[in-house]
């Protein structure tokens, strides 16, 4: 899959990435999800300079969810359905109640780096430096983790991209099986929208900082 870059910019590749990408960069998340399993890293269509990273998160995070294409949005409204149907969505198996956030877990200086984080999302943002920002999600299949990363990148013209890496903890075989169910569902819906609406947003943002 290839996003369009603006004219005279090579296009960015939209790719998953080895493990690699993740486990051999020294972030700060590696302290606190030494118990996690990587599930899933990717290369974002962002590119930028050296301290653009609390600007691309900020993009991120005031975008509208009908930014996201009509098909993504309902079958996300499905499998949120079929949550509550099953009973994985419920308070009780949530942050703070099955498991402890791991807001418990973060170095005393990462705890005064607060990260930005709206209202109607389902994930609990941890922190947010000038290289990386960690949000939390916790249900009765899974406690996860989703990891943005600033990565220095020799071909981007600006020196920098943006990687997205996801950490899950499942919650037994019940959660491994619920897991490997969705699989092809972030595949083929989720990871292909979110990484298309991650790209015209941080588009919009370098347009309007012009």
């Amino acid at each position: 899959m290839t996003t369009h870059a603006p004219i005279g910019r090579s296009p960015i590749r939209t790719r998953p990435l080895p493990s690699g990408a993740y486990s051999g960069q020294s972030w700060r998340i590696h302290q606190i999800t030494d118990d996690f399993e990587l599930e899933d890293v990717w290369a974002l269509p962002v590119r930028g300079g050296a301290d653009d990273f609390p600007r691309f998160v900020e993009a991120m995070m005031s975008g509208d969810d009908r930014d996201f294409p009509a098909a993504y949005r309902l079958l996300f409204a499905v499998r949120w359905a079929l949550g509550r149907m099953l009973g994985t969505e419920q308070d009780e198996h949530g942050l703070g109640r099955r498991v402890a956030s791991l807001g418990d877990r973060l170095p005393g200086d990462l705890r005064d780096h607060r990260a930005p984080e709206r209202d109607e999302s389902p994930f609990h943002a941890l922190y947010l430096t000038d290289r990386e920002y960690a949000a939390e999600i916790a249900n009765r299949t899974m406690h996860g983790v989703l990891h943005l990363g600033w990565v220095e990148d020799a071909s981007a013209p600006d020196g920098y991209c943006a990687q997205m890496s996801v950490l899950v903890r499942p919650n037994g075989r019940f959660g491994e099986a619920y897991m490997a169910l969705i699989k092809p569902f972030r595949y083929l819906v989720v990871y292909p929208a979110l990484l298309r609406t991650i790209g015209r947003r941080w588009e919009t943002a370098q347009e309007v900082a012009r």
